[in-house]
């Protein structure tokens, strides 16, 4: 036996494992280094506080804030809607949904003679990205929607629609008949509220009231009793994002967080049942790609800005850097890491950032390390082969 080989074979051994030890530990270290100028992920903790944080500061900021006027020459496109699942803080019973469904809209202001509807980004250059909450955005855009609607809708009929019953006009005149025609052969059906032509009118849906999560309202619900305590069931009926993230449909859920559907087709089958009609908005969006102007003309002819568009930018997160110079005096960017995070929706609906760029300290360390992971065993193998040459020469 030769201890003094044995023992430094084993002292070789452990340096091996050793340097082996400190490569991995140098790697996983490197992984974690987060770089400058990463994104931060939308569904992360991080990220929702930053864009909690990034509205207080914009809340504070009342001088920049309330100067409007430069929004006028622009309007309005929807960018897209997503999901993020996060700890529901208001569950407190053990029915109640503990990972609830935050929705968010991110919308873009481009100006006005840029935007088109076709783009699905709207504009190219120019332009403000914002994001908002679904519940606040679809309020404010339906609100908007519905008045830009009236307006156009009286333009029409006072410039292009001749149904003022007046002498002119035959014993069988019907000025609703006269709207109606006037509104179908312009192609402005949004003007038409129901078809004169009908007797049986089906009551409408108030959309309106659904516009945020709400309990659905049914009149005679005896079939959808719980089978253990014969208690009524309710449902709830509000707004969520498309599997692609480009639309929003109105849904029916089990409770009033609107998280859970009542049925694997959006809520649909069971409204059907429970009402005998077909939900509304289950399979055309509640929000369109079209570019809504933020210029109000009153009839004075003065310019302003629709209240709604001011409070959807007052509310929405801002990534402003695309602005062209000039725009605003101090452009907000306090969101725009958080934006930046929203990367890909997947099929599923929910939010997940794309694989994140390639830090070049974590990359320094991993080559640095596997040169020196290399090195250590060159000298090891070196060590091993002089070893066996002392130990063949002793046995001779």
């Amino acid at each position: 036996n030769y201890p003094f080989a044995n023992k430094t074979e084993d002292c070789l051994t452990m340096k091996f494992l050793f340097s082996l030890f400190l490569a991995n530990l140098a790697v996983a270290s490197a992984g974690k280094v987060i770089p400058g100028n990463a994104a931060i992920k939308a569904d992360s903790e991080m990220g929702m506080k930053l864009l909690s944080q990034a509205r207080k500061l914009e809340e504070n900021g009342d001088d920049a804030e309330n100067d409007m006027s430069w929004v006028v020459g622009y309007s309005l496109k929807f960018q897209g809607c997503h999901h993020v699942k996060q700890w529901n803080g208001d569950a407190d019973d053990d029915e109640d949904v503990k990972i609830a469904t935050k929705r968010l809209v991110r919308f873009r202001l481009c100006p006005s003679d840029m935007c088109t509807e076709t783009n699905a980004g709207g504009c190219k250059s120019g332009y403000g990205d914002y994001v908002l909450d679904l519940d606040t955005y679809i309020n404010s855009y339906y609100e908007l929607k519905e008045q830009v609607t009236e307006q156009n809708c009286e333009n029409h009929m006072n410039n292009n629609c001749d149904c003022d019953d007046d002498d002119g006009k035959g014993d069988d005149f019907n000025r609703d008949y006269c709207e109606y025609d006037c509104f179908v052969d312009a192609g402005m059906s949004e003007c038409v509220d129901q078809n004169p032509y009908e007797d049986d009118e089906v009551e409408q849906v108030d959309i309106k009231e659904y516009l945020e999560c709400a309990q659905l309202e049914v009149e005679n619900n005896e079939d959808r009793k719980l089978e253990e305590d014969e208690e009524e069931v309710a449902y709830y009926v509000g707004p969520y994002c498309a599997k692609q993230g480009g639309d929003i449909y109105l849904g029916v859920f089990t409770e009033d967080s609107c998280s859970e559907f009542a049925d694997d087709y959006g809520g649909k089958t069971t409204y059907e049942e429970l009402t005998g009609q077909t939900l509304p908005y289950s399979s055309e969006s509640l929000v369109g790609m079209e570019c809504l102007s933020a210029q109000e003309v009153d009839d004075d002819g003065e310019v302003a800005v629709y209240e709604q568009f001011e409070e959807l930018y007052k509310a929405a997160g801002k990534c402003e850097n695309n602005l062209a110079e000039g725009t605003v005096e101090y452009p907000n960017s306090n969101a725009c890491s958080y934006i930046e995070g929203v990367r890909i929706v997947r099929e599923d609906g929910v939010v997940r950032s794309s694989g994140g760029r390639a830090s070049p300290v974590a990359t320094a360390f991993i080559v640095i390390f596997a040169m020196a992971f290399v090195a250590m065993g060159f000298y090891v193998y070196y060590l091993r082969t002089r070893l066996g040459v002392k130990k063949d020469t002793l046995l001779d």
